[in-house]
């Protein structure tokens, strides 16, 4: 959690310098949720994210130095630097690719869930989606095709309230985000999206459900992010401001909960420990900023492959 909060600092840092061009949704508070679900999970299990997935990435196993490479459109980015902030890719570690195209993780991750159920093996696929993606489509002919074949799939709904700028309340009836898979029979759950524990322990029972072949599962793990939409900006969205919730949230900070926990339990070398890692994301940033953009034809021949 520590590793995600710092990396998304210095990307907020150096997006707002100008040093970083692409646009970048960042996941500071958040950080619970890849980390609780992601501690769950094999080697050999695949994540699916979004535009908003430096965590889930980081979290599965994914490499400082392709990441900042990828946000600096660098040679050495995970994607070659050839796709930035949205764009990540890690198949040594399960992710084959994350998708900026709203819910677009959500058919990806069954389908994989599907060729795992064909292959008999016993993979699992974690999509992971906001709050806004449950309103398309696509989402709910997954959730049915997923039951109807017992694929082992598990749904992560990070709710931080909004989609884009406009609040759930603006968009929704009821606050029941956890029981829209009921009507295809997937069974729903809501975790204190802050509370990495708690996160854990909810996706290691729907993990554990869909690796013995019971099917899918929804988790609506509820938090909020810190910064906005898009860019480095603190509660503001795109231009709109959000309700005043901020500061409210601020006090719920996944990573002071934990720390403050660890600290109870005798834990007391935490400060090394977020040394080390700062040292290691300035190592990766150094080595990024050293590397080459991408040529034409290293482009192209990706392209081609």
């Amino acid at each position: 959690m520590v590793l995600i909060r710092r990396a998304e600092e210095r990307i907020a840092e150096m997006v707002e310098s100008g040093e970083v061009r692409c646009p970048c949704h960042l996941y500071i508070g958040q950080e619970a949720i890849a980390a609780g679900v992601c501690a769950a999970l094999r080697a050999e299990d695949t994540v699916w994210g979004g535009h908003r997935s430096h965590g889930h990435y980081l979290a599965k196993g994914g490499s400082l130095t392709g990441l900042f490479g990828e946000v600096l459109l660098k040679s050495t980015g995970c994607a070659g630097g050839r796709g930035g902030s949205m764009h990540l890719a890690a198949t040594e570690v399960g992710i084959f690719g994350t998708v900026p195209i709203v819910a677009g993780t959500v058919p990806l991750a069954a389908g994989a869930a599907f060729a795992y159920k064909m292959r008999g093996e016993d993979t699992v696929a974690v999509a992971f989606f906001g709050d806004g993606a449950l309103e398309e489509g696509h989402v709910h002919e997954s959730m049915n095709l997923a039951a109807l074949y017992h694929l082992p799939l598990v749904l992560i709904c990070e709710n931080n309230l909004y989609a884009s700028h406009m609040h759930w309340s603006e968009r929704r009836v009821a606050d029941n985000l956890h029981r829209a898979g009921e009507f295809h029979s997937v069974p729903g759950e809501r975790a204190d999206g802050n509370d990495v524990g708690e996160v854990y322990r909810a996706a290691r029972r729907a993990i554990e459900r869909a690796r013995k072949g019971e099917g899918p599962t929804l988790m609506e793990c509820r938090t909020f992010r810190w910064r906005g939409h898009v860019g480095a900006s603190f509660d503001l969205d795109v231009g709109v401001e959000r309700q005043g919730e901020l500061a409210e949230w601020l006090l719920r900070d996944p990573l002071k909960r934990l720390t403050d926990q660890l600290i109870e339990r005798g834990v007391g070398d935490l400060a090394l420990r977020e040394q080390a890692i700062d040292l290691r994301i300035s190592g990766a940033v150094a080595a990024a900023r050293c590397a080459s953009h991408p040529s034409p034809a290293q482009a192209e021949a990706a392209c081609a492959r």
